[in-house]
């Protein structure tokens, strides 16, 4: 098993134990059908980031998309606020993937459609959601840019680093 491999096996466990503990926490807390919104959303996001290989500017922009769906339902409706802690990471590991991979121009198109998706989060409500998402927003081009730089002189891992994928 590759390196890359190895992230998303990792990835798709964390997602999914991630999934299941906010469906409990929201089951106990809010009761009802709160927990729908918040699960479809991960689910659909942590996909695309299982999938950001492929298509790194289809899925990071489709990722954005839900995201912002799930914010904007979440602040009209009496839902718990969105992005969840999965569809935060979810979004980091988009966001950074594109960072680090995708062409100046276009990497920075989606760091600025998730800077939009965080401020929809910071005008629905406070609380430990917005923290979470913040926190995931400031370290994704972080890690992103760091991982660029390593690329550089390294046989790729998943396709060249620019490439229009």
């Amino acid at each position: 098993m590759d390196r890359g491999n190895a992230v998303d096996v990792g990835l798709a466990v964390m997602f999914a134990l991630g999934i299941v503990g906010t469906v409990l926490l929201l089951m106990d807390s809010w009761g009802g059908a709160s927990w729908v919104l918040t699960s479809a959303v991960s689910v659909v996001v942590g996909a695309l980031a299982l999938l950001r290989r492929r298509q790194r500017t289809l899925t990071a922009c489709a990722g954005l998309a839900v995201a912002a769906f799930g914010v904007g339902v979440s602040a009209a409706t009496d839902l718990p606020q969105e992005p969840g802690p999965v569809t935060a990471l979810a979004l980091a590991v988009l966001v950074g993937s594109a960072i680090r991979a995708l062409p100046p121009a276009r990497a920075g198109g989606v760091w600025l459609a998730s800077l939009a998706v965080l401020a929809g989060t910071w005008l629905s409500g406070d609380g430990g959601v917005l923290v979470l998402a913040t926190l995931a927003w400031i370290a994704a081009p972080g890690l992103g840019a760091w991982l660029r730089v390593l690329d550089r002189g390294r046989p790729p891992v998943d396709g060249p680093v620019g490439s229009a994928g």
